[in-house]
């Protein structure tokens, strides 16, 4: 069984030129419906109205950072199981192994290529799909 369309995408981002680049990147290029959110707490207040498929989160924010702000998505019913790949420029391999290990199930290397940005978050939501089917 083939995965699940890919369309809502929750991306949370506080640098305005990388949430333009991406959306652009994601909805143009990909055909995603993006909601953008400037901090995660934004994201916390703005979810209640939200059915994400996926949520893209940057790690170093303000205030409430990546991990912080997924721990709390979390807790919020319909959001404990909705994937998340967290973007970042810290990306040695004990930081990724980190992320993964709080949950994420990909991270993206800050800087990214725009034009490859949409197959690579397909690529990973298929992978992440199989790797369910198979468990």
């Amino acid at each position: 069984m083939a995965a699940p369309t890919l369309q809502n995408i929750l991306y949370v981002e506080d640098e305005p030129d990388i949430q333009a680049v991406t959306k652009i990147a994601l909805e143009s290029i990909g055909g995603f419906t993006l909601e953008v959110c400037n901090s995660g707490q934004e994201a916390l207040d703005k979810c209640t109205n939200l059915t994400p498929d996926l949520i893209l989160l940057d790690v170093m924010m303000p205030e409430m950072d990546g991990p912080t702000t997924m721990t709390e998505l979390r807790k919020i019913s319909g959001f404990e199981s909705i994937p998340v790949i967290f973007m970042t420029a810290k990306v040695q391999s004990q930081e990724i192994a980190l992320f993964k290990s709080i949950g994420a199930i990909e991270v993206i290397a800050k800087p990214f290529d725009p034009m490859t940005l949409s197959q690579t978050v397909n690529n990973i939501w298929s992978q992440y799909h199989d790797s369910e089917k198979s468990a």
